[in-house]
This record gives C-alpha cells, sequence and structure tokens, in this order.
C-alpha cells in the first residue's frame, strides 16, 4: 500500500505514469493511478481500440465507472469506461450483458479500460501527471459511502418483476430462434453425405425419444448395476463358495495350532517344582 498511497512525484513502473488522485479534499495523502496507453494488434480487442484507449491499473474500490468518466472528461470526449478485476479479462467481454444474471461483485484493486473518441485525449490523459491531485468525490459529484452507499446497492439488488420477464422473454425468442435455424439446417442437410462420404442419421418418427431427466438417468445407472451384480453372483458363485471354504479351513488349523500351544504351555506351568 506505500506505493499505491505516495505521491504522484514517485517512481512509477516502466512505461506507466503516476496520476495523484484524493477521494476528498479532506485526504491528506494521494492516491497513484497507474496509466498508460493500451496497445494491442490491430482488430485483437475491438472493444478497447489501440491508440484510443488509455489503460488505468490500481483503481481504488470507490472509483467507479462514472468517477473515471468524469476524472478524464477534461482530456477529451469518454466513449466508454470498463471496469476488470485484472488485466484481459474484460478483452472478450460478451456484448450481451444480463442485469439480473451472472453479475458479478469486484472486490479490492482493479484494473480499467477509459476510451477516448480521438487519440489526442490519451497523451492528455498522461500529461494530467503535472497537476495537482484530481478529486474524485466532489459536492457537485459526491461519491456514496458507508451507510447510504449499503442502502443504494440494497435498492438496486431489489428485481423488477416486469424487466426480469422482459430479459427471460428475450433470452427465449433469441433460444428458439436458433433452436429453429439449428433444425432447418440439419433438415437440409439430411441425407446429404459429407466430404468422406457418410451420411449422418438422426432419430425421427412418430414417437422419437425424449431426452432423460437426472432422476431417469440414475434410475438407468442403478438398474445396470444390480443386473450385473447377479450376473456376477451367478457366474462366479462357485468360484467364490469354494474360496469361502478354503479360507474357512485355513482358519481352522490356525486357531487349532494356537490352541495346542495354549494347552502345551498350560501344562508346563502346572508341572510341580519343590524347589
Amino acid at each position: 500500500m506505500a506505493a499505491a498511497t505516495g505521491s504522484a512525484a514517485g517512481a512509477a513502473p516502466a512505461g506507466y505514469t503516476a496520476l495523484a488522485v484524493k477521494f476528498a479534499k479532506r485526504q491528506c495523502s494521494p492516491h497513484c493511478l497507474l496509466v498508460k496507453e493500451h496497445q494491442v494488434r490491430e482488430g485483437a480487442d475491438a472493444a478497447h481500440p489501440p491508440h484510443r484507449t488509455l489503460f488505468v491499473l490500481n483503481v481504488p474500490p470507490y472509483c467507479g465507472p462514472d468517477s473515471l468518466s468524469r476524472l478524464f472528461s477534461r482530456c477529451g470526449h469518454v466513449q466508454s469506461v470498463d471496469i476488470c478485476d485484472k488485466r484481459g479479462s474484460g478483452e472478450k467481454k460478451d456484448k450481451l450483458m444480463s442485469k439480473f444474471f451472472d453479475q458479478k461483485t469486484l472486490k479490492g484493486f482493479q484494473v480499467a479500460y477509459v476510451v477516448f473518441k480521438k487519440p489526442a485525449a490519451v497523451q492528455a490523459a498522461k500529461a494530467l501527471s503535472q497537476e495537482g491531485p484530481l478529486l474524485i468525490s466532489t459536492e457537485s459529484h459526491p461519491v456514496k459511502t458507508g451507510i447510504s452507499k449499503w442502502i443504494t446497492s440494497y435498492e438496486a439488488s431489489i428485481v423488477d418483476p416486469k424487466e426480469l420477464k422482459a430479459e427471460v422473454d428475450a433470452y427465449m425468442q433469441d433460444y428458439d430462434k436458433k433452436m429453429a435455424e439449428e433444425e432447418a439446417k440439419a433438415a437440409k442437410e439430411e441425407g446429404v453425405p459429407d466430404e468422406e462420404g457418410w451420411v449422418k442419421v438422426t432419430r425421427k418418427g412418430r414417437k422419437p425419444g425424449l431426452p432423460r431427466t437426472e432422476a431417469a438417468n440414475l434410475r438407468v445407472l442403478e438398474k445396470e448395476k444390480q443386473k450385473r451384480a447377479r450376473k456376477e453372483l451367478l457366474n462366479f458363485y462357485a468360484w467364490q463358495h469354494r474360496e469361502v471354504k478354503r479360507e474357512h479351513i485355513a482358519q481352522l488349523r490356525k486357531k487349532f495350532e494356537e490352541d495346542k500351544q495354549r494347552i502345551a504351555l498350560m501344562r508346563a506351568e502346572r508341572k510341580f517344582r519343590p524347589y
């Protein structure tokens, strides 16, 4: 944390520029954001294009996308801000984001990708290191903390049934459309040999096979297990019977020898010794 709360004049890692920020005016020690131009091959990261994206390290938990957008808006128009838990985790982000499902809460310090409209804004953002500490929470744009933040998070966690129904309906429509396209493609390719001359045969008819549920699969496996157990009992019963008899006789012989030794020892101890 020493490097994170140091001044902007401190040494930054190679290739990075340190920007000093404060949560509010009353904070004494500034926090350092490490920024540099996001460099990738052309077309490798469509969401974060090179020359227009600023890569930001050491983003504190209280600094959200809105705060970063407001901090760097003085450098140029900000198109988008993506905050991730680590570098590269947001480069292959799915465009279809759900408001209710698969929501991951980021904890601790994070990384961010700030996409500008013009490449000159990236250099202007790096030049902010020459200015004083930037304020994250101001009177006009306060950042909620403490109990007010918890109340806001709780209110946001309450699901609106209408919005949830609309998202589920949209998902099911997309799913039905996808399944219809796959069925149409399968019907079109039915009976057509592939490159090696093989023809794919599917089970169809008046009573097509239904997919098994997990309970049905467990019942089938249990029946097969019982069937194998009965077969094993019938096939190896005579062999098992002989082995049991052989082991029983061996145990009886062993016990007989132990009893003989015990009786001999008892007789020796009962011998009369006058002196």
